[in-house]
């Protein structure tokens, strides 16, 4: 919809007054080309540039459809082409220098043109489109018709150029490929032809690539089969498998930038890498050119990648990014870089005009240069681009002769209006902004990013300066606005502060103040009138929070400059009062608004609804926000957010918008009375807009075209024109004397340095309130903002410095106060203390120390606690893979005594499918075994019935000796078997043989059956295991057992000696694994404090029960007291049991009685059995110690030595697991063999597919041509033929008159005119390298009319021979005229006859060689077969070989032994000894090296995981300090009647809400009628579709009858028809085998018969 109403927006409307281009300034983004020797031309946005090189003089051409997209010129017939850049872009062609449209090209390409190029002759245009076609078009642009098209995916091209010296070859490059494309014609029809340019490697050299269809030196392995190629080996079958190849095998090539063409159509190539390439436009042959290096060289520039480049007689112009152009001189095969002209700037295209006089220079900026070649060579800035796109425009006053322009970088020209021609530069070094001229003086002003405001003197438009300089703010000034009459300037930031300057030079444009209003300021508004004394602002901003827009207004009064201080504070701000501040809102966002002269009406453009809006402003006085309600809407007819601007009279309203047209509005009805599209929305529309006081001119700024566009009026008279020009008259006579003084002061001031802003304003004439904006150099620059805030403050402390000096004695005091405590808080306990921050008075910030200690923990925590949920689930999964899942836990057992330890098989449980296969499997092998046993039966049963009908017991025998048989064969030795699978009780009875593996079901088979017998091998080794197991534990119980009388023992003999506990280790018990014991957690436990409390609780009270039982507990005591706690002596007593002396002992033994020595002797007596006693005790428990050990010793030397047996049949277990899963990797490399050949045979037979269709298509196109060449053959001859027959019968048509006439009239008719052909001047053909191009069809026809031409001289009346009748004459004349016709055509015909058979001997070629394909692919098939079938003969079998007892190298089996050396074994033993100690030293070394690579590892992965963290913490940090305080809570604070205000709000939006219900409603209603009626179509359509239904499934029917036909028709695969032919014979060879079988019976049965006959027929002899 849009596209269409561009079409039909013209230049201008309806109305009487019109607008129209003027002229266009803007600067080439594209290169610039040569529409003939005097002319270049280019693009900008919706407009193509002409250029006149020797005037200067431009001309426009504006694209309808909006922006231009590519372009380009063709110089002989002098016409340029450009596309749109739109949805279905077209392609113009115009006539130069008439303008005419000469026709309009439209393609299918859906969304741009990226290159356009024109043949150097013919009509021929070829065009490239990006995404999503990447096509290639070639066109005939005179006839409007495409020849011929070719995609090509993904490719994206950079440049693309005809061969100048022949038109069917065209180059297209990219960065990464270079192509030649041929066009080839044959009658009418064109084709493409595309042929890819093998570039070298980076460093110049080449590269050879094997093809990757056809290897041709593919290595053949005997052992592991055939080698494929790689697209075999990655399984691809199609188109992708031609052009394959790993990432191993791709290597950097060279990186073209540029190309040109040579007359001899060969190509240079500039590359990236800095290489120069020539390339073979025939055979398309690359060869690098040799850099000549000159011995002294000095300031040599290395041209690293040269961005364009021109071909010339001696070699090529090329240029880089450097400024330089350089002249390349080529000789065979070397070349010398000269330095031929330097450019300020870099160069970005280079092109010669036709004449090859003029050398175009383009720069990056869009600068173009002509140098101009001869004697005395010149180079002439043509076209002197600007600094960037225009930021801002604007008249100078009165804006009839000047107007100014400005760039972000800060580039101010001043222009000519006429001719747009740039008068003078003048460079602030700053980036900018906005600009603004002043309307009382010849002086305007620049805003820039960093707050400043410099202002120019352009009294002399020639030479302007800057004047001034004022540092506002340190926020960026957004817009700068004088009102009508030139009193203020209006700086508005983009922090919200309009400054008001005085715009009089003659105040040094003194700052009055400044005012608040919101952030990002939309636009400012002016109203002064001649006949007020107050000017009106309005200014607009956004409300983000309420998704509307605001506006304030305020008055300035004329007064204002004479009184600042009155209505401005301290600060500088203008105070509300004084200025009348008004707030109003929208109920809807604005993206401008315009203050009528009346003051009494708001104009806004509409920011989401295309809509303009009027508003009128209340007449009373109002405090808070107004809400204003439209009063007047009118449709904008734009789309995208537009901006509004009043004429200099008020009575204009001017639109511009995104979609790029401008309208002039009445500003009472709203309504268009002039438009003018000047941009598109494809460069986003105008982005600004000037129009002079008198309303004559409209200067209109594109925003990303960068095109600066000048309107003028067409037919502009009536009412409108007086009025406008009534109104400029009365302004500039009331603003003449004004601008006069402004300017004589202007012609005073000393203009600044820009470069170094050091110059000080003059104090003296300035007023306390403008203070000195620039300070010295070595002082930082302060902006006036700050300034006025520093006087205030200056002020304040002195007004209020009595009350600072006491608050300041009562915060000493109070500081000596904290001290103390400081002080008094590190005498008390560590318990008591405070800490430092506690004694901080600032309590907010004690708050957010402690709220950002409290979220640094919470954040601590959450990280410690997802750190360790992440390493909880990872233990998870490795615990429910490698141990839950497990059926059998792997563990291990260690032997007591010796370092053996054995481990099981873990075993994971047999899934559903495994099982299932399993079944199947074993299911299918006893199915086979049967068959084959029933098949042998009948066979051999058949056999011996008709041999021996009687014998029924020896037929039993033999049925008996068949059912041996099959298990007989079964029982193969275990070398053929492979492993020693039997030694565990592996059934391999339903194994088939490795010799029969053949077919892939049999391999997967043997596969599944493998898998099987490792189960079963690893389940009977796990059983062995479980056992040896249990018999360990009840071992290690029973040593427990034992250890407990061996420790009673030992403990009543008092020996010294430890005693064995055996254990089980980790490894014997995996599962110990998950349980945390207590003495592994080597933190402290965090035990709370009611935890804490309550243990202390727990063990007082267990403590007073314990003393509480031991205090009533009288009988246990008195026992332990009196006999030790037991009741009677036992046996192990003894050893403790001492005999008291008796008391008398201690006397001397002379003063003993007789009774005390019978107590002594009875004393020792009983000690000396006590003795006894203990002797023979002891001997017995020392004898039962030993026999508890050996008992123990010998228990767990069995189970070692069982153990030990237990490792070896684990060994071989494993040996066993090996083998079979050798075998079973065999396998599955076989099968992947085959699976590969598959692939391999799949995509020749598709490959073969392709070249048939391939070959199919060439017949058929060399069927085509032949047929055309025989019909321009049979043109051909019968145009001869007629050429003939009015030679021969001349004669016969003059035979009437007299025969020497007829003799002189027949040499006249043999008689041609000659025409000169026009010489090139010596100097051109000197200059033009490519000298006289082939001919065109435009050469043809001027070429045809010059011999017309030249015709009409010989027919003139006076070559007419005496005598002759003129009516005769007349009549040879147009005889003679036929005769030249026919023969121009004849030569004509020939010529078309002769491309024709070249473009069928062509085909022939490509035909041949496609037929050389097919062949290949036949043969690549046969020997794939011969592999394939070679394969499946050849089959790896692996053998059991004993070890020690012949060693062979590399398994090369010698059948000849007459060289051979018989030598000891030990030899062998001893040197395999020596290397195998050798082996396991390096292994030790490498094992050692492997640790300290892992640990330096590890150190470094630990290094990279603290940064990171490091980094992570400071993240957090600065997250923290940007902690955001939103605007609700700030205006929460800051607002008096918040509540007052949000009730407002909730009216409003009830408001709101009432109208939307309403409008729901009527919505609802509307969608159940169009429901109803939607409901009733639907029936319609199924009523049609049923209809469609039944018709459907009688066409499906016939289409898959037919592709049944068609299925049935189609051809098989060569592997098909080779295994049907290999079944047939099989299945023929296996009746034959029957067939005789069943003859061999029936003879044997004959025979018999025969011979009992023959015994019947005997006679009998019996003896007598």
């Amino acid at each position: 919809m849009a596209q269409g109403r561009e079409r039909e927006e013209g230049p201008s409307s309806a109305g009487g007054a019109n607008l129209s281009v003027r002229w266009v300034q803007g600067f080439p983004k594209q290169n610039v080309h040569f529409v003939n020797d005097k002319t270049i031309c280019y693009s900008s946005g919706n407009y193509v540039i002409f250029i006149n090189i020797e005037t200067k003089k431009k001309t426009v051409l504006q694209c309808i459809n909006g922006i231009v997209g590519v372009m380009a010129t063709n110089i002989p017939y002098e016409v340029v082409a450009f596309s749109d850049r739109r949805l279905k872009p077209l392609i113009y062609i115009y006539n130069f220098p008439g303008l005419t449209r000469r026709t309009k090209l439209k393609g299918n390409v859906l969304l741009d043109y990226t290159l356009l190029s024109f043949s150097y002759c013919g009509t021929y245009l070829a065009t490239y489109s990006s995404l999503p076609e990447f096509e290639l078009a070639l066109w005939n642009w005179e006839s409007n018709v495409i020849l011929c098209k070719k995609s090509q995916p993904g490719v994206d091209v950079s440049q693309m150029s005809f061969n100048p010296m022949n038109w069917h070859q065209l180059c297209l490059s990219s960065p990464s490929t270079v192509t030649v494309w041929t066009i080839e014609r044959s009658n009418q029809e064109h084709y493409f032809k595309a042929k890819s340019v093998k570039l070298p490697l980076e460093d110049g050299s080449f590269f050879d690539e094997t093809s990757v269809i056809f290897p041709t030196s593919m290595p053949k392995d005997p052992i592991y089969g055939p080698v494929l190629p790689l697209s075999a080996l990655a399984g691809l079958v199609n188109e992708e498998a031609e052009t394959f190849r790993p990432k191993d095998d791709l290597y950097p090539m060279l990186h073209p930038t540029v190309h040109c063409w040579t007359p001899t159509s060969d190509l240079y190539v500039g590359c990236e890498e800095g290489h120069l390439l020539m390339i073979n436009g025939d055979t398309l042959k690359v060869t690098v050119l040799n850099k000549m290096e000159e011995e002294e060289s000095i300031d040599r520039r290395n041209l690293i990648s040269p961005v364009t480049m021109v071909y010339q007689k001696e070699g090529v112009f090329a240029s880089g990014i450097d400024g330089f152009i350089y002249s390349f001189i080529i000789k065979d095969l070397n070349y010398k870089i000269e330095d031929f002209l330097e450019i300020e700037e870099p160069v970005e295209h280079l092109m010669f005009s036709p004449s090859y006089k003029m050398l175009l220079i383009q720069t990056d900026k869009g600068s173009v240069y002509i140098y101009t070649f001869g004697e005395e060579p010149n180079l002439d800035k043509v076209l002197d681009a600007c600094d960037g796109k225009f930021q801002a425009v604007d008249f100078i006053t009165p804006g009839t002769k000047h107007f100014m322009t400005l760039t972000h970088s800060g580039e101010v020209c001043v222009w000519w209006m006429e001719e747009c021609a740039c008068a003078s530069r003048i460079y602030l070094n700053n980036p900018t902004t906005t600009l603004a001229c002043s309307p009382s003086s010849l002086s305007a002003a620049v805003g820039t990013v960093d707050g400043s405001v410099h202002f120019l003197d352009v009294h002399d438009v020639e030479s302007p300066k800057a004047i001034h300089k004022a540092f506002l703010s340190e926020s960026s000034i957004s817009h700068l606005t004088y009102d009508q009459r030139g009193l203020y300037l209006l700086v508005g930031t983009s922090a919200g502060n309009i400054f008001v300057m005085n715009a009089r030079p003659s105040s040094l444009f003194q700052i009055l103040g400044f005012t608040e209003v919101g952030k990002d300021i939309l636009q400012i508004s002016t109203v002064s009138l001649l006949e007020k004394e107050r000017v009106k602002v309005l200014v607009l901003y956004p409300h983000p929070e309420a998704g509307r827009s605001r506006l304030e207004t305020f008055t300035l009064p004329r007064t204002l400059p004479e009184v600042p201080t009155t209505f401005a504070d301290e600060r500088g701000r203008l105070r509300d009062e004084f200025i009348h501040k008004n707030l109003y809102e929208m109920e809807h966002t604005l993206s401008s608004a315009v203050l009528e002269f009346q003051s009494n009406r708001i104009y806004g453009f509409c920011d989401q609804v295309p809509y303009i809006c009027s508003y009128l402003l209340p007449k009373k006085e109002h405090s808070g926000v107004y809400v204003l309600k439209p009063f007047q809407k009118v449709q904008s007819k734009h789309y995208g957010p537009g901006t509004l601007h009043l004429s200099s009279h008020g009575l204009w309203v001017i639109t511009i918008a995104k979609c790029g047209i401008l309208c002039v509005r009445d500003v009472f009805t709203l309504e268009t009375f002039a438009r003018c599209r000047s941009h598109s929305h494809q460069g986003h529309g105008i982005q600004s807009m000037r129009i002079s006081m008198d309303g004559q001119s409209i200067l209109v700024n594109g925003k990303d075209d960068g095109t600066l566009v000048c309107l003028k009026w067409k037919r502009f008279g009536g009412n409108s024109a007086a009025d406008i020009l009534e109104y400029f008259q009365q302004l500039s006579n009331y603003l003449s004397s004004t601008m006069e003084e402004e300017n004589d002061y202007l012609s005073t001031i000393v203009p600044i340095d820009v470069e170094h802003d050091s110059e000080h304003a003059n104090k003296s004439s300035i007023d306390s309130s403008q203070e000195e904006l620039y300070v010295a150099d070595n002082v930082k620059e302060i902006p006036w903002i700050q300034q006025k805030m520093q006087e205030a403050i200056k002020k304040e402390v002195k007004l209020f410095s009595q009350k600072r000096k006491e608050i300041k004695t009562r915060i000493r005091a109070l500081a000596k106060t904290i001290l103390d405590m400081m002080e008094e808080n590190e005498q008390v306990d560590d318990i008591a203390k405070l800490d430092q921050y506690e004694f901080g008075l600032d309590l907010e910030e004690l708050e957010r120390l402690h709220d950002e200690n409290e979220e640094e923990v919470a954040k601590m925590r959450k990280d410690v606690e997802m750190h360790n949920l992440a390493k909880s689930y990872l233990a998870e999964i490795i615990k429910e893979e490698c141990w839950n899942s497990m059926v059998v836990k792997g563990r291990a057992l260690k032997c007591f005594h010796i370092p053996y330890v054995v481990e099981n098989f873990p075993m994971k449980e047999r899934t559903a499918e495994e099982q299932e296969e399993l079944k199947r499997v074993l299911q299918q092998k006893k199915t086979e075994a049967e068959c084959l046993k029933l098949r042998k039966e009948i066979v051999e049963v058949q056999s011996a019935a008709a041999l021996v009908k009687k014998h029924h017991e020896e037929d039993d025998d033999e049925e008996e000796e068949e059912e041996n048989k099959p298990v007989k064969d079964t029982n193969l030795p275990n070398y053929l078997l492979g492993s020693l699978s039997t030694d565990f009780g592996a059934d391999i009875s339903l194994l088939s043989s490795q010799l029969e593996l053949h077919s892939r079901e049999e391999k997967v088979n043997q596969i599944i059956l493998l898998k099987d017998i490792i189960h079963k091998v690893k389940t009977v080794f796990n059983q062995e295991f479980d056992a040896a197991y249990k018999q360990k534990e009840s071992e290690v119980a029973r040593v427990k057992e034992r250890n407990i009388r061996i420790k009673e023992i030992i403990r009543d003999l008092d020996l010294d000696e430890t005693v064995w506990e055996p254990e089980f280790d980790d490894c014997e018990k995996p599962e110990r694994t998950f349980v945390v014991a207590s003495d592994e957690i080597k933190a402290h436990k965090h035990i709370k404090p009611w935890q804490k409390a309550k243990a202390e609780l727990t063990a007082t009270r267990e403590m007073e029960r314990w003393l509480q039982t031991r205090s009533t507990d009288t009988r246990r005591r008195a026992l332990m007291d009196m006999m030790g706690g037991v009741l009677e002596v036992k046996k192990e007593d003894i050893l403790k049991m001492a005999i008291p002396q008796p008391a008398f002992m201690a006397k001397p033994d002379a003063v003993w009685t007789e009774e005390e020595r019978k107590q002594f002797k009875d004393y020792e007596k009983k000690v000396k059995e006590l003795n006894e006693e203990r002797d023979k005790y002891r001997k017995s428990l020392e004898t039962e110690l030993k026999k508890l050990q050996n008992s123990i010793q010998e228990s767990t030397q069995n189970f070692d030595d069982h153990l030990k047996k237990l490792f070896e049949k684990r060994v071989k277990a494993e040996m066993v697991v090996n083998q079979e899963e050798l075998k079973i990797s065999n396998l599955v490399f076989s099968l992947l063999l085959d699976e590969e050949l598959s692939y391999r045979e799949t995509f020749l037979n598709n490959y073969l597919t392709r070249k048939q269709e391939e070959k199919s298509q060439a017949s058929e196109a060399i069927r085509k041509a032949r047929e055309e060449l025989d019909m321009c053959k049979e043109h051909y001859d019968n145009l001869l033929a007629e050429d003939k027959v009015l030679d021969r019968s001349f004669k016969k048509e003059f035979s009437e008159i007299p025969s020497h006439q007829v003799d002189i009239l027949y040499k006249l008719f043999k008689r041609r005119p000659r025409i000169h052909k026009q010489k090139p001047h010596s100097d051109t053909a000197s200059i033009v390298p490519f000298g006289e191009r082939p001919g065109s069809a435009k050469l043809n026809k001027e070429h045809l009319a010059q011999l017309m031409k030249a015709m009409d001289e010989l027919d003139n009346i006076t070559n007419m021979p005496e005598g002759l009748d003129p009516l005769v004459w007349d009549h040879f004349c147009i005889t003679r005229r036929a005769k030249v016709e026919n023969e121009q055509k004849v030569k004509q015909k020939a010529a078309g006859l002769v491309e024709m058979a070249a473009f069928l001997r062509r085909r022939v070629e490509d035909d041949e060689r496609v037929q050389q394909d097919i062949e290949r692919v036949f043969h690549e098939l046969v020997l794939l077969q011969d592999e394939k079938v070679r394969f499946q003969l050849d089959l790896m079998v692996q053998i059991l070989l004993k070890q020690g007892q012949v060693e062979l190298e590399n398994f090369q089996l010698i059948l000849e032994y007459s060289d051979a050396i018989l030598i000891n074994k030990n030899i062998i033993e001893d040197l395999n000894s020596v290397i195998r100690t050798q082996g396991q030293k390096k292994v030790a070394s490498m094992m050692e090296s492997k640790d300290v690579h892992k640990g330096i590892f590890q150190i470094e992965w630990e290094h990279k995981k603290m940064e990171m963290e490091m980094e992570d913490l400071n993240q957090k940090a600065w997250d923290i300090q940007m902690l955001f305080f939103s605007r609700d809570r700030q205006k929460y604070l800051n607002e008096p009647h918040y509540e007052t205000l949000i009730a407002i709000q909730i009216g409003i939006m009830e408001q709101t809400i009432d109208v939307l219900d309403k409008t729901h409603k009527k919505n609802v209603d509307n969608c159940k009628r169009l429901l109803k009626k939607l409901e009733k179509f639907s029936n319609q359509k199924d009523i049609a579709n049923h209809a469609l239904c039944c018709s459907l499934r009688e066409e499906l029917v016939a289409v898959s009858e037919r592709q049944g036909i068609c299925n049935a028709m189609g051809s098989k695969l060569t592997c098909e028809k080779i295994a049907k032919e290999r079944y047939e014979n099989m299945i023929q060879q296996q009746k034959l085998a029957n067939i005789s079988k069943q003859q061999a019976a029936q003879i044997s049965i004959l025979q018999a018969e025969v011979e009992r006959l023959r015994m019947k027929t005997f006679p009998a002899l019996v003896q007598m």
